[in-house]
Parts: C-alpha cells; structure tokens; sequence
C-alpha cells in the first residue's frame, strides 16, 4: 500500500464530465446504464455483466469498486455529464501492478452518449490521475479485434499498439478471440 495515495483526488472534472469514485447507494444509476446497454457491452465486459445482474449486485459492485480503491487495488469511476448529472459510463485502471508501476485501462460509455467526444475527455483526465497522483509508468488497454471504437479513442489519446494477443479473451457464447494491445508510457503522455 501506498500511504502517498491516500489523498488523491476522487473526482476529476472536465469540461463536459466529471469522472469520479463511485459512492455507496449509487448501485442503480449503474445497474440502469448497464442494462440500456447490454447488448452492446455483453460480449467485451462479462465479467461486469455477471457481477451487475440486478440493482443489489450492482450496489455490492459499487461498494466493492469503493473498498478496492481504499485498498489501491484498483480505481473505478462513474462518468457524469455535467449538464444532466447522470451517469453515463464507466472507466476502470485496474490489474495495477504497482513494482512497476503498471496499470491496464477499460472504459465504455452509454450508446446514446458515442461519438461526441465525452469518454474522451473522460479518458485523459484519467490518464492525467494516472500519471501525476498515482505514479504510474504505463497503461494499457486491451480491445476485441473488431472494437473499432475503441481502438480508435485508444490512438486518439496517444497510445501505441504494441501488437495481438492470440486466444487472449472468451465471449459469453464460448468463442475465444484475439485482442489488440495498445500502450502508453509516462513519458510519452508528458511528452518527455
């Protein structure tokens, strides 16, 4: 454990969105965003999916995200838009090994909400948590082949594909496929 983090900060502001640690009774806010976009996330988050089966799995998913980040396991935050004030994703750094210091990084924003920008945002203020609070060396993100969109945000915030993980990730349906592997270094996002 790291006693240098127990003050970082918690919500991190930008100009559309604020991405911020999940706080006890938000249980449902996330079960409705998961469920408005189940088909879309089933087959690139099941893990999640099968942890937020109904809104009192999704509060002990909440709570968990929250002691997690106490314990500096990993770190969750809600995406809120400003002006509605609802939640509209999710971003996660998590697998953190901290001998490094090293991280992976996901994220998935509601279907009414693409394209506009806003997971971007969100991303880079985490990305800047990332670096400065939490020290970290490098990030990666791991996306399914044909997950464009992501793929796409990942280059748009400057990481590098660093090649193909073959066999790396099982579907709901039982299908076993490759990922891609983006990174990004600490001195590259300082521009060091």
């Amino acid at each position: 454990m790291q006693s240098r983090l127990f003050n970082v900060d918690t919500a991190l502001v930008a100009s559309r969105t604020v991405a911020r640690r999940f706080r006890e009774q938000e249980g449902d806010a996330l079960y409705d965003l998961i469920q408005d976009n189940h088909s879309r996330l089933e087959d690139h988050f099941p893990k999640t999916m099968e942890m937020i089966r109904d809104k009192e799995h999704a509060e002990f998913f909440v709570r968990k995200m929250l002691a997690s980040w106490l314990m500096q396991e990993e770190f969750a935050f809600g995406v809120w838009e400003n002006k509605s004030a609802a939640l509209i994703g999710m971003i996660r750094l998590f697998r953190i090994d901290w001998r490094v210091p090293k991280a992976e990084l996901n994220y998935f924003i509601h279907k009414d909400h693409t394209g506009k920008g806003l997971m971007a945002e969100s991303v880079k203020v985490v990305l800047r948590f990332a670096f400065h609070q939490l020290e970290l060396e490098k990030i990666a993100i791991r996306t399914a082949m044909d997950n464009i969109p992501s793929q796409r945000l990942a280059r748009k915030l400057g990481f590098r594909r660093e090649g193909d993980l073959r066999a790396d990730f099982k579907k709901p349906s039982g299908e076993v496929i490759d990922t891609m592997l983006f990174g990004l270094t600490r001195g590259e996002f300082l521009g060091i």
